[in-house]
């Protein structure tokens, strides 16, 4: 699970669980289970709260200890698929290699490459987590690979 810093976010935007999932389209639940990391919140989610208040993906998620301001930007599928596979060749990893060590089944992973379906919040943690990468390069907020 994420070790996020989604709730201080949100206090710190003077915003309660509810207002948080109105803009969402959730339940203050919902919300509330992101914070505790009792479940990930959907990488479009993530994506869309980064990009409406500046923080940095590396920041909510945990990855990093202070937040880094990279304003605006869009993402997609395709985009983060051609970002996990440069990296995973720059590593000179097979997929399989990156699934084992990041507990993805293969398949899955493959699909994340060819933008078939989007990279779960969990999964792309794992890895950059694993690879010291940050999150905001895949996604394509930065370019700045490493995390630190």
């Amino acid at each position: 699970m994420l070790d996020n810093n989604l709730r201080f976010c949100r206090e710190e935007l003077g915003m309660t669980q509810k207002e948080l999932g109105y803009i969402f389209g959730v339940s203050d639940t919902a919300v509330r289970s992101w914070e505790s990391s009792r479940e990930n919140i959907p990488l479009e989610k993530l994506m869309r709260f980064c990009n409406l208040y500046d923080f940095s993906l590396d920041y909510v998620v945990g990855l990093r200890r202070s937040n880094i301001s990279y304003g605006k930007f869009e993402s997609d599928k395709f985009k983060i698929g051609k970002r996990l596979k440069e990296i995973r060749t720059e590593l000179k990893i097979t997929q399989e290699k990156l699934s084992d060590d990041c507990k993805i089944a293969q398949t899955t992973y493959s699909d994340y490459e060819r933008g078939r379906t989007l990279i779960t919040t969990n999964n792309l943690y794992y890895i950059c987590k694993t690879y010291n990468i940050s999150m905001d390069y895949i996604v394509g907020r930065c370019e700045k690979r490493k995390i630190n």
